[in-house]
């Protein structure tokens, strides 16, 4: 009993003494910086390593010094504020509460890959993920206007995927080399054969850069449950899913279980949208030949609209409004039946349609779907 007390006990301190790391960690990023420019911090290391709950340790500590913070996710597979498939910016004004919970928020700006990994097509998901820098640049930012008063500076946090091995590790280099961080925190597991490699990897061997502060931490093995929630990757990408279509139904509708779900969705009166109108952009290469409405009934895909496309040199894809499940398709009637949160005065603008490779949560979508 004594020993197991101990071994307890020693757990516990050691759990203590990286919840101190990753503060102080955190702490220095914020803190022992001069405020212009802000800091542009990434944060990178394997699968499970703790990265979006540091993140999220980290935007709060920010949030203490600066009225406002940015946050990149570059995370199709974990996203920490969307649905699963979504490159994203956000700004955030208030501190995340509880570090345990999941969150949803409406992106600033953001772009659809439709799929939960970076292999299919790492060059799109960079596209991305640069043009949404370029964005941060361009209106928030704001570098070079130190001396207006109107404009405050605001940091950002990028989050990275776990994948970092082959095309992950070329991602993640390509990324670092493209934004060019004041902050580089690396979490590293027990298990060396997984972790990045060391220093600055992501430059040339002959080349330096005394600019980046470069910050290793223990990984969140074992650590405290309000800093990490061990997650099984499918089932929180089902459960974001359920989250985001939740927002169809009204906030007093009553569920107490996942048939009374199932039935409020099926109940929904999806939006109609001209056929016609629509032009399909295929991210994956997924249709072939004259398929796309039958390959497109049933599947969950992206809204957009050609009028949003963004300025940037590095992407030209236009913004992503939100999330829609295809629940019919009438080519007679030359209609699209789509159910989606996304606000009907938006959707009047949509007119691209992005496929996706995303699994549907099982039994969300019970409801019959057809093509005419």
């Amino acid at each position: 009993m004594e020993r197991g007390a101990m071994g307890r006990g020693e757990g516990s301190e050691e759990a203590r003494g990286r919840e101190r790391e990753w503060e102080e960690a955190a702490e220095a990023v914020a803190y022992d910086s001069c405020t212009w420019p802000p800091p542009v911090v990434v944060v990178c290391g394997p699968g499970n390593s703790g990265k979006s709950a540091f993140s999220r340790l980290l935007l709060n500590t920010l949030l203490a010094r600066y009225k406002r913070v940015v946050y990149l996710d570059t995370d199709v597979g974990q996203p920490e504020f969307t649905p699963p498939g979504f490159v994203s910016l956000h700004v955030l004004e208030e501190q995340a509460k509880d570090l345990t919970m999941l969150y949803l928020r409406a992106p600033k700006r953001c772009f659809f890959f439709g799929d939960v990994a970076a292999h299919k097509n790492p060059k799109l998901l960079l596209s991305y993920i640069f043009g949404l820098y370029d964005y941060f640049l361009k209106e928030l930012y704001r570098f070079n206007e130190a001396d207006n008063p109107h404009k405050s500076a605001i940091p950002i946090v990028i989050n990275t995927s776990g994948w970092v091995k082959g095309i992950g590790l070329h991602v993640l280099s390509e990324i670092l080399r493209y934004v060019s961080p004041t902050d580089v925190i690396r979490l590293n597991t027990t298990a060396e054969g997984k972790n990045l490699p060391g220093g600055a990897f992501w430059l040339d061997a002959h080349k330096g850069d005394s600019q980046v502060n470069l910050v290793e931490i223990r990984a969140a093995q074992n650590s405290p449950r309000h800093l990490l929630v061990k997650k099984e990757a499918r089932m929180i990408r089902d459960l974001r899913l359920i989250a985001y279509f939740r927002q169809c139904l009204p906030r007093d509708f009553p569920i107490f279980s996942s048939d009374d779900l199932v039935q409020g969705i099926a109940a929904i009166d999806p939006f109609q949208l001209p056929i016609s109108k629509i032009q399909v952009i295929d991210l994956h290469s997924q249709i072939s030949g004259d398929s796309v409405y039958d390959f497109l009934a049933g599947t969950i895909v992206g809204i957009g609209s050609s009028s949003s496309v963004p300025l940037s040199t590095e992407c030209s894809s236009p913004w992503c409004m939100g999330l829609g499940f295809v629940k019919a398709i009438d080519i007679p009637g030359d209609c699209i039946h789509l159910i989606t949160p996304v606000p009907h005065q938006l959707l009047e603008n949509v007119d691209i349609i992005f496929p996706s490779c995303i699994a549907l949560p099982d039994g969300l979508f019970q409801a019959h779907f057809s093509l005419f």
